[in-house]
């Protein structure tokens, strides 16, 4: 058995939904998928932005924003229902979740507050309705299939927004719901980013938090495999907006994955890795619009990875914009203990994560997010030494099979930036990546040369593929 999960794209339309539907179809004689949706593309954005009217007493167009939703999902059933019958009762139960989305949107109007747990809720309309649809369909179509509320799977705590699932509960519980209707041969289709706690209250798990339920149900079901579906062919070897020369990368280890996730790339959510690698489960990157492309696999098979992975191999480039560099410069760090902690403690104070970090013996610079920081911390930090913002700048990471020592790595990539501004270097704190910074503007000519360095010579043919495009 797999676990698919397809994202908002693989979902956004009619011919996409009916795209995934044949994908599932064509898996079930393989075995009997657990199909994981997200909400369709664009709807949970509305959602947010729904919630947000409703909590600034901008009542009307928070119901606008609900009937775009009732609109996206009924044209849905119009254009992929056969049966007079069934869109007659499919529109009745858009309708009814709809009614309840703006009756919360009223309710927080009156209250005049927005919570985090009625914006979980708000959220959560997203992903009843696309799965609410995709099963109708995909059992109209003559295929053994039931629609699962994973809000009965998925118990969590009760952190609104980032909610964790109760690990125990939630695979007693797959295992008593989930699992029997596979092993009878019904398709199930059921939801992820969505949970509930104990008490029955709606909860997320976060942005991208399908693919974590995904890689959850995968483990607790002992799966074969983990398909994450989306509208590129696997993980590429750089953003292809930056080098239209990209190319996807067909295998893969989990720390690279997860270091490329953390680094910036936005294929896989990071905590999708985690669930996978406690079952070393392969977790498989897939075009939906081109299944038979061989995307990437992501395992730590050492049997897949011969001769597909070796020491010194780069497999991709990851950039982050949208950050800045903070220099910290005092005599007082000379030989003092201490002074580290005490400026960590300073960006933990006020709620910053940093992204890369660099030290001498009377300097510490670090980067994070250009909006992460407050003045507040700008003065806590003046207190301990001199400080100075460089803003506009980008973090570039070169991830690859054991960088660190192999020899020769890091003189080609330095070499090959010879006519860029370096910002600030990082290298030795992990085995599999190499980070720099420059300024955004020199951010194209950067990750250009690097992927003609590493990904233009015949050596890498065959682990490197040529991405069969978009339709």
């Amino acid at each position: 058995m797999a676990v698919m999960k397809f994202g908002g794209t693989s979902v956004g339309n009619a011919r996409a939904m009916q795209q995934a539907i044949d994908l599932v179809v064509r898996e079930k004689k393989k075995g009997t998928p657990l199909v994981v949706l997200s909400a369709c593309s664009g709807i949970t954005n509305k959602l947010v932005r729904l919630a947000d009217s409703a909590g600034l007493g901008s009542l009307d167009e928070a119901l606008v924003l609900a009937g775009e939703v009732r609109r996206h999902h009924t044209d849905l059933i119009d254009e992929l229902v056969e049966s007079p019958e069934l869109k007659v009762e499919l529109s009745a139960r858009v309708e009814e979740y709809v009614a309840r989305l703006e009756m919360l949107a009223r309710g927080i109007d009156i209250v005049g507050e927005l919570t985090e747990r009625s914006r979980d809720s708000i959220c959560s309309f997203g992903e009843l309705l696309s799965t609410t649809v995709f099963a109708a369909v995909i059992k109209e179509q003559g295929n053994d299939a039931q629609w699962v509320d994973v809000r009965k799977v998925m118990i969590t705590d009760d952190n609104h927004g980032f909610a964790r699932p109760l690990a125990e509960i939630c695979k007693d519980r797959t295992d008593s719901i989930i699992r029997p209707l596979l092993e009878a041969g019904t398709i199930v289709v059921t939801q992820g980013y969505i949970g509930a706690t104990l008490q029955g209250r709606t909860t997320t798990l976060g942005r991208g938090g399908s693919d974590f339920s995904a890689a959850l149900f995968g483990a607790w079901l002992d799966d074969n495999a983990i398909q994450i579906w989306t509208d590129v062919d696997g993980v590429m070897t750089c953003d292809p907006r930056l080098v239209p020369e990209a190319r996807s990368i067909r295998i893969m280890t989990f720390s690279e994955a997860a270091e490329l996730a953390y680094l910036g790339a936005k294929v896989l959510h990071p905590d999708t890795i985690a669930p996978a690698v406690e079952k070393n489960i392969p977790v498989w990157v897939l075009n939906t619009w081109h299944p038979d492309a061989k995307g990437t696999l992501i395992t730590n098979d050492p049997e897949r990875l011969s001769g597909m992975s070796y020491g010194g191999l780069v497999k991709s480039i990851a950039v982050k914009k949208g950050q800045c560099i903070i220099n910290v410069r005092s005599n007082r760090m000379l030989g003092r203990y201490g002074f580290m902690s005490e400026l960590f403690g300073a960006f933990s104070r006020h709620g910053v994560s940093i992204e890369m970090i660099s030290s001498s013996e009377v300097s510490v610079s670090v980067t994070l997010d250009d909006k992460s920081f407050s003045d507040e911390l700008l003065q806590e930090l003046g207190a301990l030494g001199q400080v100075d913002i460089e803003h506009r700048v980008a973090t570039v990471s070169v991830v690859g099979d054991n960088l660190r020592m192999s020899k020769g790595v890091a003189g080609r990539i330095f070499s090959s930036l010879r006519d860029v501004n370096l910002r600030m270097i990082s290298q030795g704190a992990s085995e599999i990546n190499v980070g720099f910074v420059v300024e955004e503007k020199d951010v194209e000519t950067a990750v250009n040369t690097l992927h003609h360095e590493f990904f233009s010579g015949e050596e890498t043919v065959g682990i490197f593929e040529k991405p069969a495009g978009n339709p």
